[in-house]
């Protein structure tokens, strides 16, 4: 499978969802676009990492990492997305110590947030461009003023059930249980601390 390279284009975030954001990687030799919806906390992280005149106070876990990494001289090499199931998109880093490649497991928005404090460059596989990448038929300033309604859309489309504590609560403990491990599956891990304590509310707890 041949690989493709592509660049930020930027984050953009949700009027109607809260705390949603949507990054946006560009084909680097083609039109296609690739939204990935991730969270509020890894949007500042890749926002600060764009902007590189933001120097915050004290280091952010992605920069705890960097500074981790240049003290035992491992190098990230690059980042490939590698796998989407379900609408999750799976990431691996590349790193290399002494000569030595490792690959490391990651979510993408973290991966992303360090490829960009490293410099290094991201890749997909053409199979998930084909399969998740739009063109986006706006002239830039278009693209500009339509940009809350694109992230609304992109973020639409991922079906997500509400997680309102309420909405679990006609579940069985099974259902319960399946939730849970769909939740983690897919690493919505707010969604997946309300189904726990709806799970604990109901078990009888060990004596």
């Amino acid at each position: 499978m041949s690989l493709v390279k592509l660049n930020i284009k930027g984050i953009s975030y949700s009027q109607t969802q809260n705390g949603a954001y949507a990054l946006i990687l560009n084909e680097v030799d083609g039109e296609r676009k690739l939204p990935i919806v991730i969270g509020a906390f890894e949007a500042q992280s890749i926002a600060i990492a764009l902007e590189k005149e933001i120097k915050p106070p004290r280091p952010l876990t992605h920069d705890l990492f960097k500074n981790f990494a240049d003290r035992f001289e491992i190098v990230v090499k690059q980042v490939i997305i590698h796998k989407l199931v379900d609408g999750v998109f799976y990431s691996s880093i590349i790193c290399e110590r002494d000569k030595i490649e490792e690959i490391i497991d990651a979510r993408t928005s973290d991966a992303i947030a360090l490829a960009l404090r490293f410099d290094a460059p991201i890749f997909t596989y053409k199979n998930i461009l084909d399969k998740a990448g739009i063109y986006l038929k706006f002239s830039p300033k278009e693209e500009k003023e339509n940009e809350s309604i694109i992230v609304d859309e992109i973020i639409s489309k991922e079906d997500k059930p509400s997680t309102d504590d309420s909405s679990y609560r006609s579940h069985s403990l099974q259902e319960l249980h399946d939730l849970l491990d769909g939740a983690v599956r897919s690493e919505d891990y707010e969604k997946a601390a309300k189904i726990r304590d709806e799970i604990s509310r109901r078990e009888p707890k060990n004596k």
